[in-house]
């Protein structure tokens, strides 16, 4: 098989160059009252199962449509305990196309795995740089052409509409592009939840996605799009990481790491930045890519020949280091799991609990250091207050005065014109 270029394209232009001013939230785009209700969904710039359960993806990318023999692999990956599997599908326009069928069989591979399957389009990778590259409204043709393998199928697909859309050339079409392709599918009667990845090779150092997210996610009436920027060199160091990815969870929008690795051509991007602090902020990551890279990024291969016993340096660090899926994947609920995984949310006294409990306390004090700052130990001496204010899992502050502004009970009140969670009422996750 002639072997695609499976990561390319280098950043231009300045990278990050300061920290720019956070869009307000927009009221209603990111709200608590969302219309998609059912299977996978947002809310409040979380993603969450049919029952509610919170779910944090932590997964792997799987280049099916180079290696459509691979029939192993999702098991595979699964076996190493990711509950996510980003899976590479092919609309025809440059890679042969997946057909509905065979949609319909890796879902059922998914389920069977018991991963949720996350499904792109690669075709549309580096649209308006490499002139081989198919457009959104392209891909979104081809998922519209497959509907009836998605349909019925919420609770277990996430449709990712289009790889990478944009290069570092025409990408500030990109919003427009993405808007009219998430109104496509929706107007075909696709309800699953959506993916959009960033222009820039999926970068966004142009800040793109990052500064018409919000738009973006109003644009969908069903309230139920999921961001994802892809972490290569442009995110070499623990500050960009940061930056990046708080910049949508303060602004209660719903985002992922959707590919990253150890290394590329392009630069270092920091792995431990990225993992740590998707760990801190419950953000989803997905690491590329299982196996089968050529063209020079070899490197980027988890195990060896699509071996799951032969894992790489990439693939152990990945899997069994710090912030890896040993440590953090939980399944998803609507296959039996735990639900929840590192739940993090901010201790009354404002600063983050810990993503990794009391093992970075040294000293028992409640303290512990994580992403370069303090954090608090839940349940330890320093997680104290009471009802003294603080964020809720959710996002939404805890409410000062306790459950007397909420008058029917559901766990929500409401002080200081805004909507407050009642601290260990339902809504208290």
């Amino acid at each position: 098989m002639n072997k695609p270029r499976t990561r390319r394209g280098t950043a231009i232009g300045s990278v990050l160059a300061g920290i720019a001013g956070l869009l307000l939230p927009v009221f209603g785009a990111t709200g608590a009252a969302q219309a998609a209700d059912t299977g996978i969904h947002v809310s409040n710039g979380r993603v969450y199962e049919a029952d509610g359960t919170e779910f944090v993806m932590r997964g792997v990318n799987h280049a099916h449509a180079w290696y459509p023999e691979e029939t192993g692999a999702i098991a595979d990956i699964s076996a190493k305990g990711a509950n996510t599997v980003r899976v590479v599908l092919g609309s025809g326009d440059r890679w042969a196309r997946t057909d509905t069928a065979k949609v319909a069989s890796i879902i059922g591979d998914c389920k069977a795995n018991k991963v949720i399957c996350l499904l792109e389009v690669h075709d549309t990778t580096g649209y308006g740089e490499d002139g081989a590259a198919a457009s959104l409204d392209r891909a979104a043709d081809y998922w519209i052409g497959v509907k009836s393998a998605l349909v019925g199928q919420e609770d277990y697909v996430v449709v990712n509409i289009g790889n990478e859309p944009f290069g570092n050339s025409g990408y500030t079409a990109w919003t427009d592009a993405t808007k009219n392709a998430i109104g496509k599918l929706r107007g075909a009667g696709i309800s699953n939840a959506l993916m959009v990845d960033a222009p820039n090779w999926g970068q966004d150092w142009s800040n793109t996605m990052r500064n018409n997210a919000a738009s973006v996610f109003a644009s969908d009436p069903h309230r139920n799009t999921i961001f994802s920027i892809h972490m290569y060199g442009v995110y070499d160091t623990a500050a960009e990481v940061q930056s990046y990815l708080g910049h949508f969870v303060n602004n209660r929008l719903p985002i992922v790491v959707g590919e990253f690795g150890d290394n590329h051509s392009d630069g270092n991007p920091d792995e431990n930045a990225i993992m740590a602090t998707a760990r801190s902020l419950r953000v989803g990551y997905l690491g590329w890519s299982w196996s089968g890279n050529g063209s020079g990024v070899e490197y980027l291969d988890m195990v060896d020949g699509f071996d799951r016993n032969s894992l790489t340096a990439w693939g152990t660090r990945f899997f069994d280091g710090a912030d890896g899926i040993a440590a953090t994947s939980t399944r998803a609920s609507v296959y039996g799991g735990g639900g929840g995984g590192d739940t993090g949310g901010t201790a009354p006294n404002g600063y983050p609990y810990c993503a990794n409990g009391g093992s970075t306390d040294p000293d028992g004090d409640g303290w512990g250091w994580e992403n370069q700052r303090s954090c608090v130990v839940r349940g330890g001496a320093a997680d104290a207050g009471g009802n003294a204010g603080g964020t809720a899992p959710n996002g939404y502050p805890y409410c000062a005065n306790g459950g007397s502004t909420d008058p029917d009970g559901d766990g929500w009140g409401w002080e200081n014109q805004r909507s407050c969670v009642v601290r260990g009422s339902g809504a208290d996750h």
